[in-house]
């Protein structure tokens, strides 16, 4: 489970291990592919590693592709298996359930879930509030999330593409940027 310590006899605490922070971003105004690079340049800002994982390779090239295209003006440091040096990328894009980045934030997108929340500071459910299907899976996730304890927040995107938090469970969060 997230956020456990050693294991042992010798080892005992008395007070409760943080989890992982896991919040839901509603996509409503914006596609995946104008919102994912705008929280992926606050969080290299931020001097974190982020770790995108993507429900096939051919999606993991197609992001990579948009994150090299989507500001002329700006640079994401950033790449995919094709790039090669997973360890030296700010931001690795991958369809593999793994952190070869060593990345502090888990941005999930297509509907991908991981078995390893272990190492990340904080993770990101991004999901398409325009698909039915989406809403519906993205809903069971935060059950299954909440169920297993983890603390939750919900963040609805605004008209302008901002975020607005609409709901947390279990432990406290704070109101904070939502933002990696």
């Amino acid at each position: 489970m997230a956020g456990r310590g050693p294991e042992g006899p010798a080892h005992k605490t008395t007070t409760p291990l943080a989890m992982t922070e896991i919040g839901f971003y509603h996509l409503q105004n914006t596609p995946l592919e104008r919102a994912l690079p705008k929280l992926l340049e606050k969080a290299v800002e931020r001097g974190m590693k982020a770790l995108v994982l993507t429900g096939s390779p051919e999606r993991s090239e197609q992001l990579n592709d948009v994150l090299w295209n989507y500001d002329p003006a700006s640079f994401l440091p950033h790449g995919s298996e094709k790039d090669g040096g997973a360890e030296h990328q700010p931001v690795y894009l991958t369809d593999r359930d793994e952190n070869p980045n060593a990345a502090s934030l888990l941005v999930l997108v297509d509907g991908m879930e991981s078995a390893n929340t272990t190492g990340f500071a904080r993770i990101i459910d991004m999901f398409d509030g325009t698909s039915d299907p989406a809403v519906a899976a993205a809903r069971q996730r935060w059950k299954t999330q909440k169920d297993a304890g983890f603390p939750l927040t919900y963040w609805q995107q605004t008209e302008r593409g901002g975020w607005e938090k609409k709901a947390q469970a279990n432990e406290e969060t704070t109101d904070q940027d939502p933002t990696p």
